[in-house]
């Protein structure tokens, strides 16, 4: 397999391929997709745990210990990480712009999980524990233009992140630095920077920028409007990471030496505009744009600063921005049009 854009096998199966290991958070996005990459590379004793019903569940498979519970509790952390080896904590209330802005106090609650997840972790003598963190870590100040200058990782010092989400993800990438200096539990910490692509969430207030752009497209499409309304005024920056380069960036950090939060997300910057464009294209319409410049934006610019993340994996995420919605637009696309409706995903189970 190439190194560049799909996972160094041989290195990831440095972590022992036969070890059991867990995954939190196995019912949304990134868990769903983490866990059929684990399998298709050859893990072969897989623990998927999240609180929602497993029918919510966006990826399910016949041959994974999938387990509903809510981790807040020590106790079902503890039963969760019980005789795991590996430990990937992706569990988290989280959503797009709109859902962090109004729901800090249910963001910052994401504390407990993360918290008791590295206590049941080091008691069940896990050797490695990957934590996924957020770019809502970097400090606000930096981020005021659209121009932004890329982040380094040391940016996120002195620190004032992002309200409530922001706040929670450095508090929890701290503990987790705490757990490897006082007590040798060997964690890696990766700052995600706006992961999209298919089988995620696409409406009802939590999901993010590709996936609700790519929506409003077909939708006005397909009822014939040829309008979209945008957040902002649409000159707002961002880089998004397609999933397979988390998948990939976030296994070979797992399997690395490398103890400090790292940079994971593309270096290709974009507007927002130029976003809504790259659909246009894909969809082959031209729409009317309306700005709601009140709606929730967050910073106005932030990108990715990769020269760490290649220096100590020799690796940095490649797919463009074009690739990937191309296949984010199609998966939306079959389930706005699928007989399910435009509100229930159509979910993978094998």
């Amino acid at each position: 397999m190439r190194e560049g854009g799909t996972t160094n096998v041989r290195r990831v199966n440095e972590l022992g391929i036969s070890r059991p290991t867990l995954v939190t958070g196995g019912g949304g996005f990134i868990g769903g997709h983490l866990v059929a990459r684990l399998r298709a590379i050859g893990f072969e004793r897989v623990r998927a745990v999240d609180r929602k019903p497993l029918h919510e569940w966006y990826q399910t498979f016949d041959d994974v210990d999938s387990q509903v519970a809510d981790l807040s509790s020590i106790d079902a952390c503890q039963d969760a990480a019980d005789g795991m080896t590996y430990v990937f904590h992706l569990a988290a209330d989280m959503g797009g712009m709109g859902f962090i802005e109004h729901n800090k106090a249910l963001c910052m609650l994401s504390v407990l999980p993360s918290t008791n997840m590295l206590v049941a972790a080091q008691e069940a003598g896990a050797e490695r524990y990957f934590y996924s963190s957020s770019a809502c870590v970097y400090a606000e100040g930096k981020q005021t233009s659209a121009e932004v200058t890329a982040l380094r990782e040391n940016d996120a010092y002195p620190a004032m992140p992002e309200d409530g989400y922001g706040w929670e993800k450095l508090f929890s990438e701290r503990m987790a630095r705490h757990f490897l200096e006082d007590f040798g539990l060997p964690t890696r910490v990766a700052r995600y920077h706006n992961v999209y692509g298919p089988m995620g969430t696409y409406d009802g207030g939590r999901e993010k920028a590709p996936a609700a752009i790519c929506r409003k497209v077909i939708a006005a499409k397909l009822d014939g409007t040829r309008e979209i309304e945008i957040w902002g005024d649409g000159n707002q920056t961002r880089s998004f990471m397609y999933i397979d380069d988390c998948l990939d960036g976030t296994l070979r950090l797992t399997a690395s030496e490398y103890p400090h939060p790292l940079n994971l997300g593309s270096s290709e910057l974009v507007t927002i505009n130029q976003l809504v464009s790259i659909c246009e294209d894909i969809a082959g319409v031209t729409l009317r744009r309306h700005y709601v410049v009140d709606a929730p934006v967050g910073v106005r610019g932030r990108n990715s600063e990769n020269s760490r993340i290649r220096a100590e994996l020799g690796w940095e995420p490649s797919i463009s921005l074009v690739d990937g919605l191309e296949r984010t637009y199609a998966w939306i696309y079959d389930q706005m049009t699928s007989s399910a409706g435009p509100h229930v995903p159509a979910r993978a189970r094998t």
